[in-house]
């Protein structure tokens, strides 16, 4: 009897071939297609997987659960990466890894194999999930196969295979950079991005418009947050209310879009050990996160925010290394939740021509005190106050600068 393995399968070359691949080594092969929200033909995909071999097909929709349980998180707890990266691909693995092992109890088998390259990311994200999610499980990861390294030494070994093979190639001239979309964001990487002074063309960018092309006219939301979480929009242009978390991100995702918000091109750190060029398109995840950080200014303790700040930088790690399931991230995550407690409220914003431009917010849980921030009345506050407060604080920096000669004695 042939073992079964689970191949997380997206209908492209790379992963077409390796279903092939892995019915010629005596496997029984289940492709699984997740959709987050990519720009896929996916009964093209599923015929493919079919006639390429599987035994069966899966396609999930996993669209709502990414917005849900990945991406609203990420935003909760602000999480960006190296100060740029709203970690789009990095958000849709875990989730894409998760429902993979859950099909493979299904089909009652503890094989799982994915496409990831050696080099990137996303083989710790798949690998570090299906281990921690299935301990027994057997992975096959063909880029880090002698032999499959020996059979395909380039593209045009893949492509002669798949024509031997009678597995369908596109026609159409390959892009000479690679790409990974979902709901959140487009990746575009390697090929000519990797002279990192190369400026990417203006056809290049799916999900954004060129900023100098954007509307003239800028267009008005209002986002509403309970708890750090999204829980409505309001296009104030055009009268549009979304309150389904899909339903509103894809809004966000449209109207970011038009207006050129979202565009990042940077050079990150990758796990593995190499700087790599990436560029982003993150149009939707770019104004929640710029309308969740204001909301918390109005909204949150200044040192609960110090406090939480402070661990910004390790939770998008985690996020990017792979680490969504580990036992820190379940303590990170529990913190995240509690510091947003208060950060209810209304942010009204404009989106133009790749800005996304603060209006205003308002809150019931509004720590912002008029009466005593106003120039113009007391409010409650005794200025006189000041001079002892800044008396004690500056007892300490007084007793060093005799120590170092700054002052007079």
């Amino acid at each position: 009897m042939k073992e079964k393995v689970v191949l997380a399968y997206s209908g492209g070359l790379d992963t077409s071939v390796i279903l092939k691949w892995l019915i010629d080594k005596g496997y029984e092969v289940v492709a699984y297609i997740a959709d987050v929200g990519q720009a896929e033909d996916f009964e093209a995909a599923c015929k493919k997987a079919e006639k390429a071999g599987a035994s069966k097909i899966y396609l999930e929709d996993l669209k709502k659960e990414l917005v849900t349980d990945f991406i609203f998180p990420a935003v909760k707890a602000n999480a960006v990466y190296e100060g740029k990266y709203l970690l789009g691909t990095s958000l849709a693995r875990p989730l894409i890894a998760k429902r993979q092992v859950e099909i493979a109890r299904r089909e009652g088998t503890k094989i799982l194999a994915h496409g990831a390259t050696g080099k990137v990311n996303d083989q710790v994200r798949f690998e570090m999930t299906y281990q921690v999610l299935m301990p027994q499980v057997k992975i096959i990861s063909p880029w880090k196969n002698d032999e499959y390294l020996q059979t395909f030494q380039g593209r045009s070994d893949m492509i002669r295979y798949a024509e031997e093979k009678g597995i369908p190639v596109p026609a159409t001239k390959d892009k000479p950079y690679s790409m990974d979309e979902n709901l959140l964001h487009i990746s575009y990487e390697a090929g000519v991005l990797e002279d990192p002074k190369f400026e990417p063309r203006k056809d290049m960018f799916l999900k954004t418009k060129d900023p100098e092309d954007a509307p003239d006219k800028p267009e008005e939301l209002m986002i509403q947050f309970k708890q750090g979480v999204p829980v409505m929009v309001q296009n104030l242009s055009d009268g549009t209310v979304k309150s389904d978390p899909l339903e509103l991100f894809q809004h966000l995702n449209a109207a970011a879009g038009r207006n050129g918000i979202g565009r990042v091109d940077m050079v990150e750190n990758r796990f593995v050990g190499m700087k790599s060029r990436g560029v982003y398109e993150t149009p939707g995840g770019t104004v929640l996160m710029a309308a969740h950080l204001d909301l918390e200014g109005l909204t949150m303790d200044r040192e609960v925010k110090l406090i939480r700040d402070g661990l910004i930088p390790k939770y998008a790690q985690l996020i990017y290394f792979g680490f969504w399931y580990s036992p820190e991230m379940e303590v990170l995550t529990a913190l995240m939740d509690k510091a947003q407690e208060h950060v209810s409220g209304k942010v009204y914003l404009k989106l133009y021509k790749g800005n996304v431009i603060i209006k205003g917010r308002e809150s019931e849980e509004s720590l912002y005190d008029q009466d005593i921030a106003s120039m113009d009345i007391h409010g409650g506050y005794d200025q006189k106050d000041a001079v002892g407060f800044i008396r004690l604080h500056a007892l300490r920096m007084k007793a060093s600068a005799r120590r170092l000669k700054y002052g007079p004695d």
